[in-house]
Protein backbone atom coordinates (compact mmCIF):
# COMPACT_ATOMS: atom_id res chain seq x y z
CA UNK A 1 0.00 0.00 0.00
CA UNK A 2 2.68 2.05 -0.31
CA UNK A 3 2.15 4.33 -3.12
CA UNK A 4 -1.45 4.74 -2.07
CA UNK A 5 -2.88 6.88 0.68
CA UNK A 6 -4.99 5.84 3.61
CA UNK A 7 -8.61 7.46 4.20
CA UNK A 8 -10.43 5.92 7.23
CA UNK A 9 -13.46 6.94 8.95
CA UNK A 10 -16.98 6.84 7.45
CA UNK A 11 -17.51 10.61 6.10
CA UNK A 12 -14.49 10.89 4.76
CA UNK A 13 -14.51 7.87 2.64
CA UNK A 14 -17.89 8.48 1.46
CA UNK A 15 -17.02 12.13 0.17
CA UNK A 16 -14.03 10.32 -1.70
CA UNK A 17 -16.71 7.88 -2.87
CA UNK A 18 -18.81 10.90 -3.62
CA UNK A 19 -16.84 13.56 -5.41
CA UNK A 20 -13.74 11.30 -6.18
CA UNK A 21 -14.54 8.42 -6.72
CA UNK A 22 -11.56 7.76 -9.65
CA UNK A 23 -9.08 8.55 -6.84
CA UNK A 24 -10.24 4.73 -4.93
CA UNK A 25 -9.03 2.10 -5.74
CA UNK A 26 -10.13 0.12 -2.92
CA UNK A 27 -12.95 -0.01 0.12
CA UNK A 28 -11.80 -2.05 2.97
CA UNK A 29 -14.09 -3.09 5.76
CA UNK A 30 -13.16 -4.39 9.22
CA UNK A 31 -14.71 -8.47 9.18
CA UNK A 32 -18.12 -7.86 10.71
CA UNK A 33 -19.21 -5.19 10.35
CA UNK A 34 -22.80 -5.31 8.24
CA UNK A 35 -24.46 -2.10 9.73
CA UNK A 36 -26.78 0.45 7.42
CA UNK A 37 -24.15 3.33 6.96
CA UNK A 38 -21.60 0.39 6.12
CA UNK A 39 -24.31 -1.24 3.66
CA UNK A 40 -24.85 2.28 2.35
CA UNK A 41 -21.29 3.09 1.39
CA UNK A 42 -20.62 -0.28 0.02
CA UNK A 43 -23.78 0.55 -2.23
CA UNK A 44 -22.13 3.94 -2.60
CA UNK A 45 -19.07 1.38 -3.74
CA UNK A 46 -20.86 -0.63 -6.00
CA UNK A 47 -22.02 2.53 -7.91
CA UNK A 48 -18.59 4.10 -8.54
CA UNK A 49 -17.16 0.39 -9.25
CA UNK A 50 -15.24 0.27 -6.63
CA UNK A 51 -14.19 -2.61 -5.29
CA UNK A 52 -14.24 -3.68 -1.54
CA UNK A 53 -13.17 -5.95 0.39
CA UNK A 54 -12.77 -6.78 4.45
CA UNK A 55 -10.21 -7.63 6.76
CA UNK A 56 -9.37 -8.08 9.81
CA UNK A 57 -9.95 -5.22 12.20
CA UNK A 58 -6.46 -5.75 14.08
CA UNK A 59 -4.98 -4.88 10.12
CA UNK A 60 -7.35 -1.75 9.96
CA UNK A 61 -5.71 -0.31 13.23
CA UNK A 62 -2.04 -1.08 11.57
CA UNK A 63 -3.17 0.92 8.98
CA UNK A 64 -4.89 4.38 10.52
CA UNK A 65 -4.01 6.51 12.57
CA UNK A 66 -6.88 6.94 14.98
CA UNK A 67 -10.32 5.99 15.12
CA UNK A 68 -10.93 4.12 11.57
CA UNK A 69 -14.70 3.04 12.37
CA UNK A 70 -14.23 -0.05 10.35
CA UNK A 71 -13.80 1.69 7.05
CA UNK A 72 -10.19 2.22 5.19
CA UNK A 73 -9.52 3.52 1.34
CA UNK A 74 -6.60 3.02 -0.77
CA UNK A 75 -6.72 5.99 -2.42
CA UNK A 76 -4.25 7.99 -5.21
CA UNK A 77 -2.09 10.74 -2.96
CA UNK A 78 -3.94 14.04 -1.78
CA UNK A 79 -4.25 16.89 -4.00
CA UNK A 80 -2.74 20.06 -2.67
CA UNK A 81 -3.27 23.45 -5.30
CA UNK A 82 -1.02 25.61 -6.38
CA UNK A 83 -1.45 29.67 -6.11
CA UNK A 84 -2.82 29.49 -9.41
CA UNK A 85 -6.13 27.84 -8.29
CA UNK A 86 -7.33 31.22 -6.24
CA UNK A 87 -7.28 33.09 -9.76
CA UNK A 88 -9.61 30.51 -11.21
CA UNK A 89 -11.69 30.11 -7.78
CA UNK A 90 -11.82 33.96 -7.97
CA UNK A 91 -13.30 34.46 -11.36
CA UNK A 92 -15.64 32.12 -11.32
CA UNK A 93 -17.35 33.82 -8.19
CA UNK A 94 -20.54 35.99 -8.64
CA UNK A 95 -20.46 37.40 -4.83
CA UNK A 96 -18.52 38.33 -2.56
CA UNK A 97 -15.60 35.87 -2.11
CA UNK A 98 -14.74 34.24 1.56
CA UNK A 99 -10.84 32.73 2.09
CA UNK A 100 -9.19 31.51 4.97
CA UNK A 101 -5.44 31.79 5.35
CA UNK A 102 -3.92 29.19 8.37
CA UNK A 103 0.02 30.81 9.31
CA UNK A 104 1.45 28.06 10.46
CA UNK A 105 -0.90 25.76 11.76
CA UNK A 106 0.58 22.62 12.19
CA UNK A 107 -1.71 20.33 14.24
CA UNK A 108 -3.53 18.26 11.57
CA UNK A 109 -6.46 18.23 13.70
CA UNK A 110 -6.78 21.86 13.76
CA UNK A 111 -6.11 21.91 9.83
CA UNK A 112 -9.13 19.18 9.50
CA UNK A 113 -11.62 20.87 12.03
CA UNK A 114 -10.73 24.42 10.17
CA UNK A 115 -11.15 23.13 7.16
CA UNK A 116 -14.51 21.69 8.12
CA UNK A 117 -15.97 24.83 9.49
CA UNK A 118 -14.36 26.86 5.51
CA UNK A 119 -16.69 24.32 3.81
CA UNK A 120 -19.70 25.11 6.49
CA UNK A 121 -19.47 28.79 5.83
CA UNK A 122 -18.88 28.76 2.18
CA UNK A 123 -15.22 29.81 2.04
CA UNK A 124 -13.87 29.36 -1.67
CA UNK A 125 -10.44 27.78 -0.07
CA UNK A 126 -7.62 27.24 2.50
CA UNK A 127 -4.64 28.44 1.98
CA UNK A 128 -2.04 27.92 3.80
CA UNK A 129 2.13 28.21 3.49
CA UNK A 130 4.17 25.26 1.84
CA UNK A 131 6.61 25.56 5.05
CA UNK A 132 6.18 24.95 8.47
CA UNK A 133 2.32 23.56 8.02
CA UNK A 134 0.11 20.72 8.33
CA UNK A 135 -1.24 19.35 4.74
CA UNK A 136 -3.47 16.87 3.96
CA UNK A 137 -2.91 13.12 5.29
CA UNK A 138 -5.30 10.72 7.06
CA UNK A 139 -5.59 12.38 10.23
CA UNK A 140 -6.54 16.10 8.86
CA UNK A 141 -8.98 14.47 6.19
CA UNK A 142 -10.91 11.89 9.51
CA UNK A 143 -11.40 15.65 11.64
CA UNK A 144 -12.90 17.89 8.45
CA UNK A 145 -15.57 14.83 8.03
CA UNK A 146 -15.53 14.86 4.16
CA UNK A 147 -14.96 18.49 3.86
CA UNK A 148 -11.04 18.04 2.38
CA UNK A 149 -12.61 16.37 -0.44
CA UNK A 150 -14.81 19.28 -1.69
CA UNK A 151 -12.71 22.40 -0.23
CA UNK A 152 -9.42 23.10 -2.16
CA UNK A 153 -6.64 23.62 0.27
CA UNK A 154 -3.85 25.78 -1.25
CA UNK A 155 -0.35 25.61 -0.52
CA UNK A 156 1.89 29.07 -1.42
CA UNK A 157 5.17 30.29 -1.08
CA UNK A 158 4.97 33.36 0.40
CA UNK A 159 1.92 34.02 2.12
CA UNK A 160 2.42 38.02 2.31
CA UNK A 161 3.34 37.71 -1.21
CA UNK A 162 -0.37 36.04 -1.58
CA UNK A 163 -1.93 38.58 0.35
CA UNK A 164 -0.56 41.12 -0.85
CA UNK A 165 -1.47 39.74 -4.58
CA UNK A 166 -5.53 39.06 -3.22
CA UNK A 167 -5.48 43.14 -2.10
CA UNK A 168 -4.49 44.01 -5.43
CA UNK A 169 -7.88 41.69 -6.66
CA UNK A 170 -10.22 43.76 -4.07
CA UNK A 171 -9.79 41.64 -1.08
CA UNK A 172 -9.33 42.85 2.48
CA UNK A 173 -7.15 40.90 4.17
CA UNK A 174 -8.76 41.00 8.02
CA UNK A 175 -5.73 39.48 10.79
CA UNK A 176 -6.67 38.52 14.08
CA UNK A 177 -4.36 39.03 16.80
CA UNK A 178 -4.54 38.94 21.02
CA UNK A 179 -3.29 42.43 20.80
CA UNK A 180 -5.37 44.05 18.31
CA UNK A 181 -7.64 47.05 19.64
CA UNK A 182 -10.66 46.77 17.83
CA UNK A 183 -12.97 43.49 18.50
CA UNK A 184 -14.22 41.43 15.19
CA UNK A 185 -17.80 42.66 15.72
CA UNK A 186 -16.83 46.08 14.82
CA UNK A 187 -15.72 45.39 11.18
CA UNK A 188 -17.84 45.35 8.24
CA UNK A 189 -16.87 41.65 6.66
CA UNK A 190 -19.50 41.84 4.35
CA UNK A 191 -16.80 42.59 1.29
CA UNK A 192 -14.36 40.22 -0.35
CA UNK A 193 -12.35 39.09 2.44
CA UNK A 194 -9.61 37.32 3.24
CA UNK A 195 -9.58 35.66 6.78
CA UNK A 196 -6.03 34.96 8.32
CA UNK A 197 -5.78 33.16 11.84
CA UNK A 198 -1.96 32.65 13.19
CA UNK A 199 -0.86 29.44 14.42
CA UNK A 200 -1.21 27.60 17.83
CA UNK A 201 0.61 29.42 20.79
CA UNK A 202 2.55 32.08 18.31
CA UNK A 203 -0.04 33.99 16.12
CA UNK A 204 0.64 35.06 12.91
CA UNK A 205 4.29 35.86 11.73
CA UNK A 206 5.31 39.34 11.51
CA UNK A 207 5.31 39.89 7.56
CA UNK A 208 1.91 38.45 7.68
CA UNK A 209 0.45 41.19 9.93
CA UNK A 210 2.11 43.87 7.88
CA UNK A 211 0.12 42.57 5.20
CA UNK A 212 -3.36 42.69 7.27
CA UNK A 213 -5.64 45.64 6.32
CA UNK A 214 -7.10 45.15 9.46
CA UNK A 215 -6.37 43.47 12.57
CA UNK A 216 -8.93 42.02 15.25
CA UNK A 217 -9.48 40.14 18.04
CA UNK A 218 -12.23 38.14 19.84
CA UNK A 219 -13.92 39.19 23.21
CA UNK A 220 -12.25 36.81 26.06
CA UNK A 221 -14.56 37.21 29.17
CA UNK A 222 -13.05 34.12 31.55
CA UNK A 223 -9.37 33.08 32.96
CA UNK A 224 -7.96 31.60 29.71
CA UNK A 225 -6.18 33.99 27.47
CA UNK A 226 -7.35 32.85 24.14
CA UNK A 227 -8.97 30.00 22.11
CA UNK A 228 -8.09 27.15 20.18
CA UNK A 229 -7.43 28.04 16.80
CA UNK A 230 -10.13 25.87 14.99
CA UNK A 231 -12.87 26.99 17.32
CA UNK A 232 -11.28 31.11 16.80
CA UNK A 233 -12.09 30.23 13.29
CA UNK A 234 -15.01 28.81 13.55
CA UNK A 235 -16.33 32.11 15.23
CA UNK A 236 -14.63 34.29 13.06
CA UNK A 237 -16.22 32.66 10.01
CA UNK A 238 -19.36 32.75 11.04
CA UNK A 239 -19.43 36.07 11.75
CA UNK A 240 -18.53 36.90 8.35
CA UNK A 241 -21.96 34.48 7.58
CA UNK A 242 -23.77 36.35 9.50
CA UNK A 243 -22.71 40.43 8.49
CA UNK A 244 -23.30 38.71 4.77
CA UNK A 245 -26.70 37.23 5.60
CA UNK A 246 -27.95 40.30 6.67
CA UNK A 247 -26.98 42.80 4.63
CA UNK A 248 -28.53 40.07 2.17
CA UNK A 249 -31.75 40.14 3.47
CA UNK A 250 -31.81 44.28 3.47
Amino acid sequence: MSQWEKVYGVHAVEALLRHHPKRVKQLWLAEGRHDPRVQALVELAGQMRVPVGTRDRKELDEWAEGVHQGVVAEVSPSQVWGENMLEELLERTPGPALLLALDGVTDPHNLGACLRTADAAGALAVIVPKDKSATLNATVRKVACGAAEVIPLVAVTNLARTLEKLQQRGLWVVGTAGEATQMLYELDLTGPTVLVMGAEGKGMRRLTREHCDYLAKLPMGGSVSSLNVSVATGVCLFEIVRQRQIKAAV
